[in-house]
C-alpha cells in the first residue's frame, strides 16, 4: 500500500498489527462488517490517524470493503485517505489527523453511550507521542471524572515520534502512575502477545467507574528489522527494494504468533 502511494507511515502500522487484529478478529470487541452501522456496536477510534494503513487492511481483510481498495491508498478521490475520514468507508469511526483529537471524539461518544443507558463501548488507540498535547490530559481528566467506565485507550508505547525518541523529546514516564492519578484503570501488556492483547481487552470490560487505558508495548517497524525502532520510519514508505525486502521479512513469519 505505501509503496504504491509513494508515501505514509511505515513503522506505526506493522507495530499496531497485532492489537488491530485482536480487536478485529478476536472476540471480545463487538463489531460486524454485514451490520456497520448497527446501533448496538462497539465503536472503534483511531486518534494517530497516520498509522490508518494498518486500519484499512484490517477492516478490509475483515470484510468491511474491497481488499482492492487498499491499492487507492492516497490516491485522488479515494476513500482511503492518508488519515481517516468518517463515513468514508464502512468500519471509520471517525475522522483521525490533528493528534490528540481522537480521544476527545471518544470522550463524547462515551459519555452519549452513558447518557443513552446503551451497553455499546468504544475503544480508542492513540500513540505516545501524541500525550505531548494538552488535549489529552483535559480529555483523560474528563473521562475519570465523569466515571466512563465503558471507555478504553489503548496506547501504543512504542517509544519513538518524528523527531526522535520519546524520551527525548518530551519525557512521558512514569506513564501509569500519571493515568491513576487522573483516575483511570491502567493494565500494562505486550502489544504482540495475541493472549495479553485479548485478556486485556475483556478485562477492560469488567472494569467499573473507571475508564481503562491499557498500555501496549510494541515495537515501531515489527518484523522488519531494518525500521525496528527506528525514528526515521516514523513517517516514510519504502521504496521497491525495501518494499521487497520487508515483505521476504513479514511472510517469513507468517502463523508465528506469540501466544504467551
Amino acid at each position: 500500500m505505501l509503496l504504491t502511494a509513494g508515501s505514509g507511515h511505515s513503522a506505526g502500522p506493522l507495530g499496531m498489527a497485532d492489537v488491530f487484529t485482536a480487536i478485529y478478529f478476536g472476540c471480545v470487541v463487538n463489531v460486524n462488517p454485514k451490520k456497520p452501522q448497527d446501533p448496538n456496536r462497539d465503536r472503534v477510534f483511531l486518534s494517530n490517524g497516520h498509522i490508518c494503513p494498518v486500519w484499512y487492511a484490517t477492516l478490509a481483510n475483515r470484510g468491511y470493503f474491497p481488499r482492492s481498495w487498499l491499492k487507492k491508498l492516497r490516491q485522488l478521490g479515494s476513500p482511503l485517505q492518508g488519515h481517516p475520514h468518517r463515513g468514508a468507508a464502512a468500519g471509520i469511526e471517525n475522522t483521525g489527523g490533528p493528534l490528540a483529537q481522537g480521544i476527545s471524539q471518544a470522550v463524547g461518544a462515551a459519555l452519549a453511550a452513558k447518557m443513552d443507558q446503551a451497553k455499546w463501548q468504544v475503544y480508542c488507540l492513540m500513540s505516545d507521542g501524541e500525550l505531548n498535547e494538552g488535549q489529552v490530559w483535559e480529555a483523560f481528566m474528563f473521562a475519570g471524572k465523569h466515571k466512563l467506565d465503558n471507555l478504553t485507550a489503548i496506547i501504543d508505547r512504542n517509544n519513538i515520534q518524528i523527531d526522535g525518541m520519546t524520551e527525548d523529546v518530551m519525557p512521558l514516564e512514569p506513564l501509569r502512575e500519571k493515568f491513576e492519578a487522573f483516575n483511570w484503570h491502567v493494565l500494562e501488556i505486550n502489544g504482540h502477545n495475541m493472549a495479553e492483547i485479548l485478556n486485556a481487552l475483556e478485562t477492560a470490560r469488567a472494569i467499573y467507574e473507571k475508564p481503562v487505558a491499557i498500555i501496549a508495548h510494541t515495537i515501531p517497524g515489527k518484523g522488519v528489522d531494518f525500521m525496528e525502532f527506528d525514528y526515521e520510519w516514523h513517517g516514510k514508505p519504502p521504496n521497491q527494494e525495501q518494499a521487497r525486502e520487508a515483505l521476504h521479512k513479514l511472510r517469513s513469519l507468517k502463523g508465528k504468533i506469540q501466544y504467551d
